[in-house]
């Protein structure tokens, strides 16, 4: 039986991963602070980064799939725990790595300068943490830079943010320019991170639906009248700048991206 450690997985896209990882036979270990339990079938670890070691005992994995690594110390302290203990770790990352970057064209993972130092915040956090493992893992090592994540039960509120101001009749504050990015379904992502588990590739990877949407396009299907304003406090998802990803290498090692017109209505209008 193939073994997989997921550090997090206890809510949204996480816990779709596991799932499908334990319906697909996997044996599946969740290391979280046990603030949301396991589902049935996997086995649950209750701590945190800083007594991951202790708690994992003499465990082994085939892969790891970290869900929870936002900073370099956060890396190091990843390396430092499983070497000898997995020959895979897949980080999940994000496409704000990408948000310093001024773009016209969908983003490469090549955009994304290791070296480079930018405005501190949780993309740049990922990004430092993306190139400790790359300079220092004793594994192979993937990261996948999901995007915006639509769908399921979202805790970060951005799009519940458009639900209530559309149904309530506010306003959504957006810029003068509203540019698009890229997004991907909550089950896609979790599908993806499970494909990226057992693939044999390594580096970065950027994960997205075709079919990139504008704060306009998120809005079109909400039932109700969306009304729009110019500001400064602008909601999630409105990018003044152009925000997308090139999904062509993960196409190209075999995955079949959906596209959002498939799922956009039913995620937005539910």
């Amino acid at each position: 039986m193939k073994t997989v450690c997921v550090i997090g997985g206890s809510r949204y896209f996480g816990r779709d991963l596991v799932l499908n990882l334990r319906d697909a036979g996997v044996g599946v270990t969740v290391v979280n602070r046990g603030s949301v339990a396991a589902p049935p079938g996997v086995d649950h670890l209750v701590t945190d980064r800083a007594d991951l070691a202790g708690a994992l005992g003499s465990r082994t994995f085939d892969v790891v799939v970290d869900q929870v690594c936002y900073t370099p110390a956060d890396a190091e302290s990843a390396i430092e725990t499983f070497v000898g203990r997995t020959g895979r770790y897949v980080m999940t990352s994000t496409i704000e790595v990408y948000e310093h970057i001024r773009a016209t064209a969908p983003l490469p993972e090549s955009a994304v300068d290791p070296h480079a130092v930018a405005p501190q915040g949780y993309g740049e956090g990922k990004r430092q943490a993306e190139a400790v493992f790359a300079a220092r893992a004793p594994f192979d090592f993937v990261t996948v830079r999901s995007g915006h994540v639509l769908g399921g039960e979202d805790f970060t509120g951005r799009l519940a943010h458009y639900l209530d101001r559309v149904r309530e009749g506010r306003p959504v504050v957006v810029h003068q320019e509203n540019h698009p990015s890229s997004f991907i379904h909550h089950r896609e992502i979790a599908e993806f991170l499970g494909w990226a588990a057992f693939a044999d590739f390594t580096g970065p990877v950027n994960a997205r639906s075709h079919g990139e949407l504008t704060v306009f396009d998120l809005c079109e299907h909400i039932p109700g009248a969306p009304r729009f304003e110019v500001g400064e406090d602008v909601s999630p998802y409105a990018f003044g700048h152009y925000y997308g990803m090139d999904n062509s290498r993960a196409s190209e090692l075999g995955f079949s991206f959906s596209h959002t017109k498939n799922w956009l209505p039913e995620v937005v209008g539910a």
